[in-house]
C-alpha cells in the first residue's frame, strides 16, 4: 500500500519527522547530508527490515540514542510500525501491524511493497548475480503466491546438503539430501522461469518509453543454476567429487542468475551509465507494475538523487514513465532544477525541502 502519513524518530540524522505524503508523486529537495536519502532509507526499512545503505542496523541509529522508530499509515488505513532498540548489547525489534505485535519483518512486507533506485544501484546490479537474484526474488515474494514458503524450505534443505558435503558424511545421507535438494531446486526454478517471462513482457513496455532506440534489441537470459539440458540430479551425480572437495553445493537454485543482453553482448558493456540507469528504472517500473497488478495495491518506488547519471533528456524520458506508473513515487534531488522535467503541470504532487533532518513543504 502507498503511504499517507510517515513518522520517523531518531533515525540517522532525523530527530523527528511527521509528514503527509501525496499518493502519487513526492519530491524531496536538499543538499548532500541533509537527510533526504535517510528519509528514503526509513521507508525502505519499513518495507524490508533492513537498509539499502548499511548492513548494520546500529548504523541507522541517531547519535546518543538507544532506539529508532519508523511508522506509517497506509492508504488502506493500516498502521505499520517498527521500533529498533539497542540496549546493553541487545538488538531488539518491536514490529506492529494495526496495533498487533508481529515476530517477523515479512508481516510488514506483506502490507507494503518498496523498491529503490540509487546512484550505486547499477554498479551493484551489473557487478554480480547476488543483487539480480535478490531483485527477482523480491518480485516473486509479492507476485507468486507460495514462493516464499518454497524458498524457506529450499534454504533449509540447502543447509542440510551443504553440511553433508562439508562433513563428508555417509553416502546414504548425501543421496537423500541430494534428492530433496534437486526436487526443491526444480520447484524454485519453475517459479522463477515463469516470473522472468512475465517480467520480460512487462519490461518491453517500459523500455519503449525510456530506451526507445534499443528497446527491441534487449533480451533477458534466464540461467536456472545448472545445465538446462540435464536434470539437476544428473549434474549432482557427475560432479559429486567436485562438490565434496569444495564442501558446498556448486549447482542448484542458489546459483540462479539473469543476464541482460543487447545485440548478443552484455548490456552494461554497450550502454552509458545514464542509459544503464534508465534500464534499471525501466526494470524496476516493470516489477512494480506487476506487483500492483497482482496485489491490487500501489507499490512505493524510491528514486534517490535523480540528477545523478541522468541528463535533461533522460529525465524527460523518466517523466513519461512516471506519468504511466500506478505507484507512489518519492524522488530526491539536490535542487529543484534536477526535478524540473518531472514536475507535472497539474498540482497532483508534493515537494519538500529537507535541512539538518527537518522537513518543510515547498509547494503543493
Amino acid at each position: 500500500m502507498s503511504i499517507d502519513k510517515l513518522f520517523i524518530q531518531d533515525f540517522r540524522n532525523i530527530a523527528s519527522v511527521s509528514v503527509d505524503l501525496n499518493q502519487d508523486l513526492n519530491f524531496i529537495i536538499g543538499d548532500n547530508g541533509s537527510g533526504k536519502s535517510s528519509l528514503l532509507e526509513a521507508i525502505f526499512y519499513l518495507g524490508h527490515g533492513k537498509s539499502f545503505r548499511s548492513s548494520k542496523a546500529d548504523n541507522l541509529l541517531m547519535h546518543n540514542k538507544l532506539s529508532f522508530t519508523v511508522s506509517a499509515k497506509t492508504q488502506s488505513g493500516a498502521q505499520l510500525g517498527v521500533r529498533k532498540g539497542f540496549f546493553e548489547h541487545l538488538n531488539l525489534s518491536e514490529i506492529r501491524v494495526s496495533g498487533e505485535k508481529q515476530t517477523k519483518f515479512s508481516a510488514l512486507a506483506k502490507n507494503i511493497a518498496v523498491q529503490v533506485i540509487t546512484p550505486e544501484s547499477f554498479k551493484l546490479f551489473f557487478g554480480g548475480p547476488k543483487q539480480r537474484r535478490r531483485f527477482i526474488d523480491l518480485g516473486l515474494f509479492h507476485v507468486k503466491h507460495g514462493f516464499s514458503d518454497h524458498w524457506r524450505e529450499f534454504t533449509r534443505i540447502h543447509k542440510q546438503r551443504n553440511a553433508c558435503l562439508r562433513t563428508k558424511t555417509d553416502l546414504a545421507s548425501l543421496n537423500y539430501w541430494s534428492d530433496v535438494f534437486a526436487t526443491s531446486s526444480e520447484q524454485i526454478a519453475q517459479y522463477r522461469a515463469a516470473y522472468v517471462e512475465q517480467l520480460t513482457k512487462e519490461l518491453s513496455f517500459w523500455l519503449k518509453i525510456m530506451l526507445p532506440k534499443v528497446s527491441d534489441d534487449i533480451v533477458i537470459q534466464y540461467l536456472q543454476g545448472w545445465n538446462s539440458k540435464r536434470t539437476l540430479l544428473e549434474v549432482l551425480s557427475q560432479y559429486r567429487d567436485k562438490e565434496l572437495a569444495a564442501g558446498y553445493s556448486l549447482y542448484g537454485a542458489q546459483k540462479f542468475d539473469v543476464r541482460f543482453v543487447l545485440n548478443g553482448t552484455s548490456l552494461d558493456n554497450q550502454l552509458s551509465r545514464g542509459q544503464q540507469k534508465l534500464f534499471l528504472l525501466a526494470l524496476t517500473f516493470a516489477q512494480a507494475q506487476l506487483i500492483a497488478r497482482e496485489k491490487r495495491v500501489k507499490p512505493i518506488l524510491l528514486i534517490d538523487d535523480v540528477g545523478a547519471e541522468l541528463d535533461i533528456h533522460s529525465r524527460a524520458l523518466l517523466n513519461n514513465a512516471i506519468a504511466e506508473i500506478t505507484c507512489q513515487v518519492v524522488v530526491t534531488a539536490i535542487d529543484k532544477t534536477a526535478v524540473a522535467q518531472l514536475v507535472p503541470k497539474e498540482d497532483n504532487y508534493k515537494m519538500f525541502h529537507v535541512k539538518h533532518g527537518k522537513l518543510s513543504v515547498i509547494s503543493e
